[in-house]
């Protein structure tokens, strides 16, 4: 009988040791398990760094990265193409809506001003001729000042593009455009206005343009 007893009252005691040291090394696995797990997936850090066809001359690295922070998810990870520049291909709007021929994507147009001043336009469609108004709300006006400010549609009104051949507009109301640009594209001028609500997007409301670049961003 003592020997039953001490059988009785050690068993139990041997297999609660045993199953506790069992538990306690499962639960170390599966927490190095875990932890392996962790390792490879990090936290997102953000959406990935756009490929440019080419290098920018307006824009830098640090610019490119802000701005990629502001556009719509469905071009996420896109590349940046270049299908016109100034310095390329000359001053002259008519020459833009013919290098956009053929193009349906977004498009990232920004500029440099005579005082170096950073700013643009994001549109939601390949920039055209047009009799009236087009585009959606994802188009946004914005400015590097030197921080970026970003000036997202208010719902007011859809007065988002509108291009003829004498000049290019975005953003609209009370007469007043948010950004302009004439058929040289030489000359432009930025206005507060209900589209957007924007702040005069240069350091002055009439500007003269140094470089102006439009990426397709499809």
């Amino acid at each position: 009988m003592k020997g039953r007893r001490w059988r009785y009252t050690q068993l139990p005691t041997q297999v609660e040791d045993t199953l506790s040291g069992e538990e306690g090394e499962e639960e170390e696995e599966e927490e190095e398990e875990e932890e392996e797990e962790a390792v490879p997936a990090p936290a997102p850090q953000g959406p990935v760094e756009p490929q440019l066809t080419e290098a920018s001359q307006v824009l830098g690295a640090s610019e490119i990265r802000q701005l990629s922070l502001h556009l719509p998810p469905r071009v996420a990870g896109h590349p940046w193409s270049l299908v016109f520049c100034t310095s390329r291909d000359g001053f002259s709007l008519r020459r833009l809506y013919r290098q956009m021929e053929g193009h349906s994507g977004p498009v990232l147009l920004v500029l440099r001003d005579q005082d170096g001043q950073m700013f643009g336009a994001f549109s939601s469609s390949a920039i055209r001729l047009s009799k009236g108004f087009y585009g959606t709300g994802e188009t946004f006006l914005f400015s590097f000042s030197p921080q970026l400010k970003v000036f997202k549609w208010t719902g007011n009104n859809s007065f988002f593009v509108k291009g003829d051949l004498d000049s290019l507009m975005m953003g609209s109301g009370s007469g007043q455009f948010g950004l302009w640009l004439d058929g040289d594209l030489y000359h432009g001028g930025s206005y507060p206005c209900a589209t957007f609500n924007n702040e005069v997007l240069a350091r002055q409301e009439q500007f003269r343009i140094e470089e102006l670049e439009a990426w397709v961003l499809s």
